[in-house]
């Protein structure tokens, strides 16, 4: 990080009340679910006698639920207030990982991820309310405090989910459910009464009728084709290499840390260089090649192309969501409900159809070459030239957007 960015990483830091250091707690935890079940996959395999395709579903059911509950939890927290809203995300996940721990199916453990994906989704579309209303230092510091805590969870989930999936695979569901727990408690204790102040109210369907503009529709498919190549990476891996738990959370946590570092460093300086909607072509096609190295024959080739990966998809996180932001009328809320709702869609069907694209093409590494396909198809849609200029900065927040679900 640059001297600038330490700095500004001090001061966003300093003088924050307990609300804020609460909430962010429970926002590292909440994140670790991402990447928490990656390296224990073969484990729960192993353990639950499922094939590779019904493991996958861990992903698909908890995204998939999540990205649907994402379209109301807008309206839940304005009905109830952002605190019983996060009060009741943290219930719901404490008590659907707690009982992830004892499932003696995949089915289970499917079914108990969908409660967990619920969960999350009404936490994290509450907590960045909470965090920008508590935090000293404006909604920049907060924003700040918000995505470090996204890095920290897609860095430490792995490496959670590695050390406790050593002694058992069960063992990440258990110490998830006691970490949220105590987020639990700690958010009930402290976090402040809902003010009683009138909300914007937002319609179910204003997010689905944002997605008639163009640009904003082109965009949201081309971030869930991305997505899906994403996942692709996160969920099938762990099958390619056939290594233990602590070797592939190893991977991933140096895969979670550059995605922090690239999408809060890097992306803002090569939207700044070439435009948002540019840089973010030229992005997704690196991503296109790094999908076609990972399907290259030799482990340490899949290796290196995973941690790579976690740079380009750090600015594709951040790029995809400026351009999304920017690119049409609509009030950012509903904007980014739209096209959250497709780009997470990308994500729960890639984590479905992995293990079956491998089987119908024959190969392991056929997803790796079917995702470098979907990567180009996202290209071309960027590419499409709309009527509003390529601005050449991200909208405030947008890395944080872009990474709520």
């Amino acid at each position: 990080m640059s001297g600038k960015g330490h700095s500004s990483l001090l001061e966003a830091v300093k003088g924050q009340s307990k609300q804020v250091w609460i909430t962010a707690f429970a926002a590292v935890i909440a994140f670790m679910g991402i990447g928490l079940v990656d390296p224990i996959l073969l484990s729960i395999a192993e353990g639950l006698h499922a094939t590779p395709s019904q493991v996958t579903l861990l992903f698909s059911s908890y995204l998939g639920v999540q990205v649907v509950a994402m379209l109301v939890t807008g309206a839940m927290s304005a009905r109830f207030g952002a605190k019983r809203t996060v009060l009741a995300g943290l219930a719901l996940i404490v008590v659907a990982t707690a009982l992830c721990a004892a499932a003696g199916s995949i089915e289970q453990l499917v079914a108990l991820r969908a409660v967990w994906g619920l969960g999350n989704a009404f936490f994290i579309a509450t907590a960045l309310s909470v965090i920008v209303g508590a935090a000293s230092g404006g909604q920049a510091g907060a924003i700040l405090l918000y995505e470090a805590a996204l890095g920290v969870g897609l860095a430490v989930g792995p490496l959670l989910g590695a050390f406790l999936g050593s002694f058992s695979w069960r063992g990440p569901f258990v110490g998830t459910s006691v970490l949220m727990g105590a987020g639990l408690v700690l958010c009930a204790v402290f976090l402040a009464r809902d003010a009683h102040e009138k909300r914007s109210r937002i319609r179910l369907s204003d997010p689905l009728r944002a997605l008639a503009h163009g640009g904003l529709l082109r965009t949201s498919v081309g971030s869930a084709l991305y997505t899906a190549a994403f996942f692709t990476v996160l969920a099938w891996t762990p099958f390619v290499l056939n290594w233990s738990a602590v070797a592939v959370g190893l991977i991933f946590c140096g895969w979670g840390l550059c995605v922090a570092v690239a999408g809060v460093v890097l992306a803002p300086k090569l939207a700044a260089r070439l435009g948002e909607r540019h840089a973010t072509v030229l992005a997704v096609l690196g991503y296109a090649v790094l999908m076609l190295v990972l399907a290259l024959p030799g482990k340490a080739v899949v290796v290196t192309g995973v941690v790579v990966s976690g740079l380009v998809s750090g600015l594709l996180n951040t790029l995809f969501t400026g351009t999304a932001m920017s690119v049409s009328d609509a009030p950012r809320p509903v904007a980014s409900a739209g096209y959250n709702f497709c780009r997470w869609l990308g994500g729960a069907a890639a984590a479905t159809l992995v293990g079956h694209v491998a089987g119908w093409l024959g190969s392991p590494r056929a997803p790796f070459v079917a995702a470098a396909v979907l990567c180009v198809l996202a290209a071309g849609l960027l590419a499409v030239r709309g009527r509003s200029a390529d601005p050449h900065r991200l909208p405030a927040g947008a890395a944080l957007i872009g990474e709520e679900l």
